[in-house]
């Protein structure tokens, strides 16, 4: 990977564009140090750093920006958003379902559509975030007319941060090196990563003063890392290939097919999604509980206080849920995207077969269970890796920051970018340079 970075900067064109990418992800830290006026962030940072609170985890993905009141709070989480609500009504609705077959003219419209529900979204999340604010007490001015200005101020601030970031990220997909969107998560992810070292120095000083255990679980931990980094990368790669045998056909005096291909389906062909699926729901009975603090004292609520208690991010319970989530969300995702009927039919119309299996619902059938085996394998490997975070933590008693899903994001936009700078070398024949 490091070679083909290398390699790509040897290409005028290519240096240029990563050079524009960095410089777009140079604004987009600059915007996540800006703060938006009218605010006292420090009402809200403690309150978000609760780990298992759903707020936690957007402060994630926005680099911290979140927790801080910054101009880009919000991030990308509503054009995200937006996507997989799109993505999920385009299978539901046919008109939409009718745009996807379209070519690109029917791209570009979902495009804007998911633009306009992405500017809706971060206008409805803008103003959730301010009554966040105000019952926080984290609002300068909460009565009279300098009460509205801000809130005004507040709400139109946070949109307008949102907008520019999709902004960014689509400036990224046409004058940069494209995975816009994903590289801008990825550079908020990694800024936070510097808070890793803090924490391995703390616990080194913990060793120092008679916690020996922790001189055991720090390398332990940073080997475990790396074995998950080359477990993700051979996973991401993995794929499983169904042969397919066309059939040969005369048209005029030319002999058409008779070739061998394969169908890939990827080992873990649904990303991150299943885990920021799971990471959103389960995540809302601690951001509730942080709400109404009340709930959580048993003597007064211990039905509300027991169920509260078994999705605390460090309890078992979390993880077992957590784990199954995972997997059944994997399962919905995989099922949206792949159509073994579609595909069957597909096949004997273009006079392709699988050996072994004759064309229709026996093709069909055998893609199902093709399916269903690779669905499971990627789906544990997602439940795993998420984790395993949470399972060292309650074993060290360790606070990991490095989580399963910030590691999966980054080292899967690492190995996406790699591929694209690869695809434009290869289109300009420079083949010397991936030898």
């Amino acid at each position: 990977m490091f070679d083909t970075f290398r390699n790509a900067w040897k290409i005028a064109d290519l240096r240029k564009k990563i050079l524009y990418t960095l410089m777009v992800i140079v604004v987009f830290r600059l915007g996540c140090a800006i703060p938006v006026p009218f605010i006292r962030p420090e009402a809200l940072q403690a309150w978000v750093g609760e780990t298992g609170n759903l707020l936690g985890y957007i402060d994630m993905l926005t680099g911290g920006a979140f927790a801080r009141c910054t101009l880009f709070a919000l991030s990308v989480t509503p054009y995200i958003n937006a996507s997989i609500i799109i993505q999920l009504l385009t299978v539901a609705i046919p008109a939409l379902e009718q745009l996807a077959k379209e070519g690109e003219e029917g791209r570009k419209k979902l495009t804007r559509i998911t633009r306009y529900v992405g500017a809706g979204i971060a206008f409805a999340l803008a103003i959730a975030y301010y009554f966040l604010l105000r019952s926080q007490g984290a609002l300068l001015y909460t009565e009279g007319a300098s009460a509205w200005f801000s809130a005004v101020v507040i709400v139109l601030t946070f949109t307008a941060g949102s907008l520019l970031i999709q902004w960014l990220g689509e400036q990224i997909d046409v004058k940069g090196i494209g995975n816009g969107i994903s590289l801008l998560i990825f550079a908020g992810i990694i800024s936070r990563w510097s808070s890793i070292f803090t924490s391995a120095k703390n616990y080194l000083d913990l060793a120092a003063e008679g916690e020996t255990k922790y001189y055991f679980f720090l390398p332990l931990i940073v080997v475990l890392v790396l074995a998950v980094i080359v477990f993700i990368v051979i996973l991401n790669a993995a794929e499983r290939r169904i042969p397919v045998q066309y059939a040969k056909r005369v048209v005029g005096r030319k002999m058409y097919g008779g070739q061998s291909t394969h169908i890939p389906i990827k080992v873990n062909m649904s990303g991150v999604m299943p885990i920021i699926f799971a990471s959103s729901l389960i995540s809302i009975p601690g951001t509730i509980g942080s709400f109404f603090p009340t709930l959580y004292d048993s003597t007064v609520h211990p039905v509300w206080a027991a169920i509260l208690g078994a999705f605390q991010y460090s309890g078992w319970a979390y993880a077992v849920i957590y784990f199954l989530l995972i997997i059944g969300f994997n399962y919905f995702y995989v099922a949206i995207q792949y159509n073994p009927v579609e595909i069957a039919n597909n096949l004997r119309n273009n006079n392709g077969t699988v050996p072994g299996y004759r064309p229709g619902k026996p093709t069909s059938d055998f893609i199902t269970r093709v399916l269903g085996k690779i669905t499971l394998v990627g789906a544990l490997f997602l439940g795993v890796v998420a984790v395993m975070p949470i399972v060292l933590g309650a074993v060290t008693g360790m606070n990991i920051a490095l989580g399963g899903t910030s590691l999966l994001i980054v080292v899967g936009v690492a190995l996406d970018t790699s591929r694209s700078l690869e695809s434009y070398m290869l289109m300009r024949h420079h083949k010397g340079f991936l030898e």
